[in-house]
């Protein structure tokens, strides 16, 4: 029964997840830790920052990840990747061939226009959906994201970020 219930979870979360993985982020919290309480959250946040450091899309790490985790197999890691993966492969496959016909279409471009002050939602969404009581920064990690967010404008590569921030995280936060 759980196999089903995460297929079903995953699928759902990969039908309705437009604008990409950080906002997926918010449905997987939503389904994941308040609905089915399969994670909590701190382990939500740590599977989000897993899944950050790790190679490939954030929702597909993370359906993997909640799919092993939820089941204990590789089959349930599986199963949630397939169902994530699923809807928008099927989608893109259906909509490549017509939307390069229609793309010049007003409708289409309107539609467009509308859907990306939406994305920016969901993604701040996720973001303030990981500063939990549980988890609320601290004044360091404050710091660091300070530190972050302005090298991030002045274009430092994220690499030297993703390093920097773990090594301050094992001298200052150990």
């Amino acid at each position: 029964m759980i196999y089903v219930q995460l297929f079903l979870s995953f699928l759902k979360i990969g039908i309705f997840g437009f604008g990409g993985g950080y906002a997926m982020l918010s449905l997987i919290q939503h389904e994941v830790v308040e609905q089915r309480a399969w994670i909590s959250a701190r382990q939500f946040t740590d599977m989000v920052a897993v899944s950050q450091m790790t190679p490939g899309p954030i929702a597909i790490n993370s359906a993997t990840f909640i799919g092993y985790t939820v089941t204990g197999d590789v089959w349930g890691a599986a199963l949630a990747t397939l169902a994530v993966c699923l809807p928008p492969l099927t989608v893109m496959l259906l909509l490549t061939r017509f939307f390069l016909r229609f793309r010049r279409n007003r409708t289409v471009g309107a539609v467009m226009e509308g859907l990306k002050p939406m994305i920016v939602g969901m993604i701040g969404a996720a973001a303030l959906m990981l500063m939990t009581p549980s988890n609320f920064p601290d004044w360091v990690s404050l710091a660091v994201f300070g530190v972050c967010l302005i090298a991030s404008f002045r274009k430092v590569n994220p690499l030297w970020l993703i390093v920097g921030s773990a090594v301050f995280g094992m001298i200052f936060l150990s």
